[in-house]
């Protein structure tokens, strides 16, 4: 079975999230979806409310996980006997910044990373930019799934 660990703070999850999660599935047999905890970081969103976002928008899909984790992504895919983590590329600054994380993971665990280079139509959006969106009371609804309310 190949198992993908898509590692993240999805705060929030987002369409761009979601493109690169169900292109993922024609790669792999499974994808878990791993929310990041990082206790220095100020989160718009709960963990429990991104956990739930996420499980409702793939409650359909046998094959995604949804999971949370802490410490290094390397250990979480080795503690989840994941031979891959699944990144999405928007543009050529977020390659040369995975590109360094991908060599290092391979390095400490020997874990590929597979690059899906994100769809054209959405490749502006990101979870920085909707929550900025969000605190200047714009319109978000087209950026993010319908699980994502507030």
């Amino acid at each position: 079975m190949k198992r993908a660990v898509f590692p993240g703070s999805f705060d929030p999850v987002t369409v761009g999230h979601i493109d690169i999660i169900k292109r993922g599935l024609l790669l792999f047999d499974e994808i878990i979806i791993a929310i990041g905890v990082n206790a220095e970081k100020k989160y718009m969103f709960s963990l429990e409310d991104r956990k739930d976002h996420i499980e409702a928008t793939f409650k359909d899909y046998k094959n995604i996980i949804v999971k949370t984790y802490s410490g290094l992504t390397v250990d979480f895919c080795k503690q989840q006997n994941a031979q891959f983590i699944l990144r999405g590329l928007r543009n050529a600054s977020d390659f040369a910044y995975e590109q360094a994380i991908a060599q290092t993971n391979t390095r400490l665990k020997e874990i590929e990373t597979v690059f899906l280079v994100s769809n054209p139509c959405i490749s502006n959006v990101s979870s920085s930019i909707v929550r900025d969106v969000i605190r200047n009371g714009g319109d978000y609804t087209a950026m993010v799934p319908r699980s994502v309310t507030l």
